[in-house]
């Protein structure tokens, strides 16, 4: 393959290091209501961002969700995962969503080698296939419609019993909406079992374990393994608090915890014939599906049913089991085996190009988005392209609820970036800062309020050595979040007020454009590209290329900047 870049013939580039900064969950709100409560940017003030986009030549905005980054539709979120992707790839790519919509859609989900081998060993053995999941339609980790799809055809096939263990979101959609969803599976299933009865089949199919998804078997980056040892058990073992269904089960943990879904623990259905006794429990011969399409917080709990030597909690009982991802998870080790769906081949990446043309390059974050900020900018490749050019930094995150400590590690994260841009070690460095994402997940707007402002602070420290080192800084980011916390209502573009005259939290990403600025010596000599009329994140990497000194490949993007001679 061709990985050779062409000089542009007018500009040899910038002189000093060139540094990315992604505000991760940073956007621009454009709602329809002045004074919108819930903007925890416009909150902060934060005196240098404001000062970058109010001053500053190249300043505009990116769309950072729906097509623009390959999901299904412009109602689509954004979020890390594609957000990153598209920044490294340069070019769009069907995803997660969009590709399992297309595989069901298509049919070619069933008639793959992997969901024909589970059907067989169900129908052959007579035993349950098991979905464990995240159950909304946020369409960031996954989707209830790809849930139902996949259970339809189970009971098309003939199989005799499902079992779900369905994680509640909260995060993605509104905080306290779990029982829409809950609902949504249980009338399904009561049709398949009300049509079975009149057809004399057997069926059993039931929801059998939960738990909220920050807290139950949705772990990433090994942050906290606990999280995916508590679905382990209630999942596997049937460990938890027995209730006669969910919606008892969702209900009374609210009432006793007093918290939104996402945290809500972990919890077990009883057996109907044996009150208790958990219903669909994992054994031995069993087919488990995660039908998550997104991979960063199915891994471990992945890796927890399928490796032999597994050391990171003690499982009780490690049944042999027949498990698929939905997608493949991790490119480069193949985790799991076993996918539903191809995932979408990225290639010709910008961290390739650059490493194969010689230019170093530098990357760090927190634990929280060190995925992101490697693997997915990669294109799903946990490898670099060159040891001796590439540097990974991972500054290990807090295990606390993000709204207890906002400041996440920004300051760390800023300190060792400045220690990597003063070494002069490194042409293009690219870092991420979570705050803006993480703690805007947790719906406490004063919260998100002061992580805004501790970005900010570290955004200043960064310029004030950009500056000195004669470099070029673009700041943008992968998705909009903190900008706005409190629900819209739609139709009227007004705040939404819960019961009790509070205002609704909001906690899932956004719709909203993110910011764009490009700061630096050059930049008298840079022009927004006007050609492109709604530019996106697949427009950085072009953008990155340029202001190295290249021209972009043909297949990508065109830049967001021309260079003027």
């Amino acid at each position: 393959m061709n990985f050779l870049l062409h000089r542009l013939p007018h500009y040899q580039g910038v002189t000093g290091p060139l540094l990315l900064i992604i505000l991760d969950g940073m956007g621009l709100y454009r709602g329809r209501s002045e004074g919108y409560p819930g903007n925890a940017f416009e909150q902060a003030q934060p005196q240098t961002l404001l000062r970058l986009l109010q001053s500053e030549k190249i300043v505009t905005q990116l769309k950072a969700h729906g097509t623009a980054v390959g999901m299904p539709s412009d109602a689509d979120q954004g979020n890390s995962e594609v957000g990153h992707n598209a920044l490294g790839a340069g070019r769009i790519f069907a995803q997660g969503a969009k590709l399992v919509d297309e595989a069901i859609e298509s049919r070619r989900i069933f008639q793959s080698s992997v969901w024909r081998n589970i059907i067989n060993n169900s129908l052959q053995k007579r035993t349950p296939v098991h979905f464990i999941g995240l159950l909304s339609d946020g369409n960031v980790h996954s989707n209830i419609n790809h849930l139902i799809a996949l259970i339809a055809e189970c009971d098309r096939a003939g199989v005799e019993e499902v079992y779900i263990h369905a994680l509640l979101d909260g995060r993605d959609v509104p905080p306290i909406s779990a029982l829409k969803y809950f609902g949504m599976l249980e009338d399904f299933l009561w049709t398949i079992q009300v049509q079975a009865q009149k057809d004399k089949k057997r069926r059993r199919y039931a929801i059998a374990s939960g738990g909220g998804r920050m807290v139950t078997t949705m772990d990433r980056y090994e942050a906290d393994w606990r999280i995916v040892e508590r679905g382990y058990n209630a999942h596997v073992l049937g460990e938890g608090p027995l209730f006669r269904n969910c919606f008892d089960a969702i209900i009374a943990l609210r009432k006793q915890t007093q918290l939104d879904d996402q945290y809500l623990p972990p919890w077990v259905i009883a057996d109907p014939s044996c009150s208790d006794k958990p219903i669909g429990q994992i054994f031995d011969d069993h087919a488990v599906i995660f039908f998550n399409f997104r991979g960063d917080r199915a891994i471990e709990i992945t890796r927890a049913f399928i490796e032999n030597n597994f050391s990171y909690f003690p499982r009780k009982r490690h049944p042999k089991v027949l498990y698929a991802g939905m997608l493949e998870y991790d490119g480069d080790t193949h985790l799991p085996p076993h996918y539903l769906v191809e995932p979408p081949a990225i290639d010709h990446t910008i961290s390739e190009y650059l490493a194969r043309n010689g230019i170093s390059q530098y990357a760090i974050s927190e634990t929280q988005k060190y995925g992101h900020i490697t693997y997915f900018w990669n294109g799903n490749n946990s490898a670099k392209f060159d040891e001796t050019l590439e540097t990974w930094i991972e500054i290990p995150s807090d295990t606390i609820p993000f709204d207890q400590a906002p400041a996440m590690k920004a300051h760390e994260i800023a300190e060792v970036a400045i220690e990597a841009l003063q070494s002069g070690n490194y042409k293009f460095l690219r870092l991420n800062f979570a705050n803006g994402d993480m703690v805007g997940h947790t719906g406490s707007l004063p919260a998100a309020i002061q992580a805004v402002r501790v970005v900010d602070q570290a955004v200043a420290k960064l310029l004030s050595v950009i500056d000195e080192l004669e470099g070029t800084v673009i700041i943008t980011a992968d998705h909009g979040n903190c900008e706005q916390m409190i629900a819209v209502d739609p139709k009227t573009g007004q705040p939404k007020k819960a019961a009790g005259g509070n205002f609704e939290p909001m906690t899932s990403h956004t719709l909203n454009p993110v910011p764009f600025i490009i700061h630096g010596p050059d930049t008298a000599r840079y022009a927004l590209n006007t050609d492109i009329r709604n530019p996106g994140l697949a427009n950085v990497a072009a953008t990155i290329l340029n202001l190295l000194g290249f021209a972009k490949p043909e297949d990508y993007l065109d830049s967001i900047i021309r260079i003027n001679s």
